[in-house]
């Protein structure tokens, strides 16, 4: 399906490894021009050069800490005029409260939480000037099935749930759409870091973290491109009439009772 995206621009963070890389290449494909951003240049660098080889698209690269709201300024001061950002940078620890000191939460934080609204703040007013734009955050399922061993997660992707649908509920006015993407367990190097943490606290042993996959939807976690396809649907003139929502993928884990 032709989504009809080719020669918008897309800014994306996190664009450098998992999920962020993953739609990086899927909006290269619909013809998307790139602004990728991350904290490594040497990882930035890697992904452009694979992206670049294989899709005839413009991809530019930003090695920025995005925790710091002077490296925010910078990428809206250098692209003023993208179509869709892309918010996904940040990884926050797994761990209960008393596992998770204060300056643990707080860094995780300022680069997830308060950079998401950050980002989304400096932007939106760039696309409220043009009177367009596409606004996608990439959240956590942990934000809807809470669970107290990622309490510093599942209390930011819920608070980033919140501002979501509430910056989405009111966008319309702008003829901005703001949408977001809660991913279930995704097979990625942060979810297997996640997991052998758990294995390590629950069997003593690191290395047994896969057994955690055999109790999931379908017997697997899901893929980065699963999510990458969504995003690229939501950013898409196909979803024109969506805004204001977060759809989960995560293979029904959400909805499942306490017994299932």
């Amino acid at each position: 399906m032709d989504l009809n995206l080719r020669g918008r621009t897309a800014l994306i963070t996190g664009a450098s490894k998992g999920i962020g890389r993953a739609i990086a290449a899927v909006l290269a494909h619909e013809g998307c021009n790139l602004i990728l951003v991350s904290r490594t240049a040497a990882d930035l660098e890697a992904a452009r050069q694979e992206i670049a080889a294989s899709h005839n698209v413009s991809v530019v690269t930003h090695a920025l800490d995005l925790s710091a709201n002077p490296a925010i300024k910078e990428l809206v001061a250098a692209h003023p005029d993208i179509d869709i950002l892309v918010n996904n940078a940040g990884a926050i620890p797994g761990g209960r409260l008393s596992e998770i000191d204060d300056t643990r939460w707080r860094q995780s934080w300022d680069l997830k939480v308060f950079g998401y609204i950050n980002m989304t703040r400096a932007f939106y007013e760039a696309m409220k000037a043009r009177k367009r734009g596409v606004i996608v955050n990439i959240l956590g399922v942990a934000g809807e099935r809470l669970e107290a061993t990622y309490i510093a997660g599942s209390t930011g992707n819920a608070g980033l749930i919140a501002f979501t649908k509430t910056l989405g509920g009111a966008s319309a006015a702008d003829n901005i759409r703001v949408v977001g993407v809660n991913p279930g367990p995704i097979e990625t190097e942060r979810l297997e870091g996640l997991m052998r943490k758990r294995a390590q606290d629950q069997f003593g042993d690191a290395n047994k973290w896969r057994d955690f996959y055999k109790p999931l939807p379908f017997g697997r976690p899901g893929t980065p491109k699963e999510i990458a396809d969504m995003v690229a649907f939501l950013a898409s003139d196909l979803a024109s009439y969506i805004s204001g929502t977060v759809i989960t993928i995560d293979g029904g884990l959400a909805s499942r009772g306490l017994n299932g």
